[in-house]
């Protein structure tokens, strides 16, 4: 029996663990060189195995008798069943029971997505792009999560038709300034057209961009407490109170210049990074506006608040430990998506026993919505991914 039953679930977050000749067997040939190779130090022990299966490819017979009985409770990282062999992963994808599930990178971005030279910064994002879109290629239940950088407009645009082409379901960007620019820019705007044009998504994600509070606050004068080593973002306890920071600096920005306000057709996901932050975020924004829009005549033309167009245009995926139940009742229903991280630790052992807790008694359209109805909104073309 699957480990989903009774009802629809689309996971709005899982991970390729790549392997060490991930992103340089499908590079251009002009490019193998200058790469740096994939590292996983960043992972502590979850990024432990790259190396040992980078001759095989997959994991033995053995391994997978006994992975398939458990699979989300069994081993993480580079030991789950799927987590780098593509037919292992519909395999894991069957137990699952999931319909859909997105499928992010976990560590080959450090080697290009903020390279100095950005003939190798977007020529990483094109292997990455050629890498993940092969991995999803046979199962359409795998969605390909394409990575983009937004420092050069015109770069940036080129590589989004080509991950189109490769058929990658979403782009996720690095929530930062994009080349001095805010992604409110007038250079990026054919960006969010073009997205908005094809009804395909932009996602931001943890790890795309630093996570670390400045190393002044860590320094107590006493020995530092050492991180989460079994994370697959090296976080450590100061680092997780903020990590939303730049992400919600990114979409309020996004917003107040008038991105969804100008592009309705646009859609957006905001994926592990947890969403207690999401409420307040949308007060906040809608205080500016309504008592800052005096000075700015862009925003005194919004014909909705900036918490109706997050409503209408994005959605957030809470950490399974957060109360999706609390963050419903104090914002709207139509704002969450479950995930399930997998294969990675931070997922839990039973991601789905304890979202069903937290929505435990809510009404059905709630749990619709929170399972699949606001995926499919933010991704449409994954309805035909449903029965």
């Amino acid at each position: 029996m699957p480990y989903a039953t009774g009802g629809t679930f689309l996971d709005a977050d899982s991970h390729i663990m790549e392997l060490p000749d991930f992103l340089h067997r499908h590079a251009d040939h002009w490019l193998v060189d200058e790469l740096p190779p994939l590292s996983t130090a960043s992972g502590g022990a979850q990024g432990e195995g790259a190396s040992r299966y980078a001759e095989s490819k997959r994991h033995s017979a053995e391994q997978i008798s006994v992975l398939e009985q458990n699979v989300i409770g069994g081993p993480k990282a580079y030991e789950a069943l799927g987590a780098f062999d593509p037919t292992e992963r519909s395999y894991a994808l069957d137990l699952l029971g999931f319909q859909a599930q997105l499928v992010f990178g976990s560590f080959a971005l450090a080697s290009f997505l903020h390279h100095d030279d950005w003939r190798v910064r977007y020529g990483g994002c094109r292997a990455f792009n050629r890498a993940i879109a092969e991995f999803c290629a046979d199962d359409p239940r795998m969605l390909a999560i394409a990575v983009v950088s937004l420092a050069d407009p015109v770069a940036a645009l080129r590589e989004i038709d080509v991950a189109l082409e490769l058929g990658c379901a979403a782009v996720w960007f690095p929530a930062e300034p994009c080349g001095g620019r805010s992604p409110g820019h007038n250079d990026l705007d054919p960006i969010w057209a073009r997205l908005a044009d094809v009804h395909v998504p932009f996602m931001l994600h943890v790890g795309a961009q630093p996570m670390e509070i400045r190393d002044d606050y860590m320094n107590t004068g006493r020995p530092p407490a050492p991180g989460w080593a079994g994370g697959g973002e090296a976080l450590r306890l100061k680092d997780f109170p903020l990590l939303h920071q730049s992400s919600e600096e990114f979409l309020s920005v996004l917003v107040l210049d008038g991105v969804l306000e100008r592009h309705r057709g646009l859609r957006g996901g905001v994926i592990e990074l947890g969403a207690t932050w999401v409420p307040g975020m949308l007060r906040r924004l809608d205080h500016a506006v309504d008592n800052l829009a005096k000075f700015a005549p862009d925003v005194r033309s919004f014909t909705r608040s900036p918490s109706q167009q997050i409503r209408d245009q994005l959605a957030f995926t809470p950490f399974p430990f957060e109360d999706v139940a609390a963050l419903v009742a104090e914002s709207a229903d139509d704002l969450y998506m479950f995930s399930s991280d997998y294969p990675h630790v931070e997922g839990g052992r039973n991601p789905l026993g304890r979202f069903r807790r937290s929505l435990e008694g809510a009404p059905e359209i709630t749990e619709h919505r929170f399972y699949f109805e606001n995926f499919l909104r933010i991704l449409p073309h994954a309805q035909s991914l449903l029965p």
